[in-house]
């Protein structure tokens, strides 16, 4: 099988060397390669086909989201700017690639801009920042937006707080303005919302909790989230600790898969828009420690895991089902965070 040309950011605090190319055979495995080491601390990236672009955030202290083109067989960073945060963690774009955004953890906000010309998002974005806290001393001290998503009409800007226990919306009456949002959902105390997805056809949306562990199914709604079942990432029994990470859905929309960093194993869930909706199918070892980050390549039939703590990216079988199983591939990659596919972005 030819193989896919795979791209994992690093963190340079973990001894990551920047964008680091992975070549994957299906049939063999991992095969390292260069890296890219202006491209640094990118732990999430959105792809725009419209812009010929792929942002990266720049998660530090001091944050920033650049802009990045393919030419030549070569990276070339067209253009960055601050993210107007501490700690960028997730970037993404509308449906008609017009508009550039992000969350930025450590400080609680939402930036939003536009690109320009060449694609690169322009200075002069919008920023809105959030405050409160939850009743996590530890984690919830203050408000901590880890995802951004646009909804699929492109009428609302959704931003998931894990330090206050909200979900938030933006009105996007304007190109790059954030006005005040509405809280659409409070999530149970403590629970810290983390990721949240749209269904690719069906009105609902999932959300996954990091600190109790939960995956959520609401209704979308023209007011907005309405909650209409909740179950737990973890196995029964399970009495250690644990955090939920990342959530992927298959194109169809019929299955999701969630990390669990700690349990360190990906848990599979059947989804269906009838009730109660979600039904757990398997959980599956990741193959390494801290599972944050999952991608789904449908076509060979893998999902590759990242798994941060142990610096692995893993490779493991997507069954007919959406079941997984373990293929024996897997690679270390120092300060791994995120991988995306070259061939989707060319």
């Amino acid at each position: 099988m030819t193989p896919r040309t795979l791209w994992v950011g690093t963190y340079a605090e973990a001894g990551g060397r920047g964008l680091v190319r992975l070549e994957y055979d299906p049939d063999t495995g991992f095969t390292a390669g260069q890296a890219v080491e202006d491209a640094a601390n990118a732990s999430f990236g959105a792809w725009s086909k419209r812009n010929g672009v792929h942002y990266l955030v720049d998660e530090q202290g001091a944050g920033a989201v650049g802009a990045w083109r393919r030419a030549g067989g070569e990276w070339q960073k067209i253009g960055a700017v601050p993210s107007g945060g501490r700690e960028p963690c997730y970037v993404t774009l509308d449906p008609a690639e017009q508009r550039i955004a992000v969350a930025n953890y450590g400080s609680g906000s939402v930036a939003l801009f536009e690109p320009g010309g060449d694609g690169a998002p322009r200075d002069g974005g919008t920023l809105w920042a959030n405050n409160g806290h939850g009743p996590n001393a530890e984690r919830q001290e203050g408000p901590h937006m880890h995802c951004v998503c646009f909804s699929p009409d492109s009428r609302w800007l959704y931003a998931v707080d894990l330090g206050t226990d909200q979900i938030l919306r933006f009105a996007l009456d304007a190109p790059t303005l954030l006005r005040e949002p509405q809280c659409v959902y409070h999530a149970p105390p403590g629970s810290g919302p983390r990721h949240l997805l749209f269904h690719p056809t069906l009105p609902i949306a999932l959300l996954v909790s990091e600190l109790a562990n939960t995956l959520t199914l609401f209704d979308v709604r023209p007011d907005g989230l309405s909650s209409r079942s909740r179950c737990s990432t973890l196995p029964a029994g399970f009495t250690g600790d644990s955090l939920g990470g990342h959530l992927a859905l298959n194109a169809a929309g019929t299955n999701g898969y969630v990390t669990n960093r700690g349990h360190d194993s990906v848990a599979v869930f059947r989804i269906d828009g009838a009730e109660p909706g979600i039904e757990l199918l398997q959980h599956v070892a990741s193959g390494g420690a801290s599972p944050r980050f999952i991608l789904l390549m449908e076509d060979v039939a893998r999902l590759i895991a990242i798994n941060e703590e142990s610096g692995s990216v893993v490779a493991m079988a997507l069954r007919s089902d959406g079941t997984l199983e373990p293929t024996g591939h897997s690679v270390s990659v120092a300060g791994a965070a995120y991988v995306f596919r070259q061939e989707t972005f060319l």
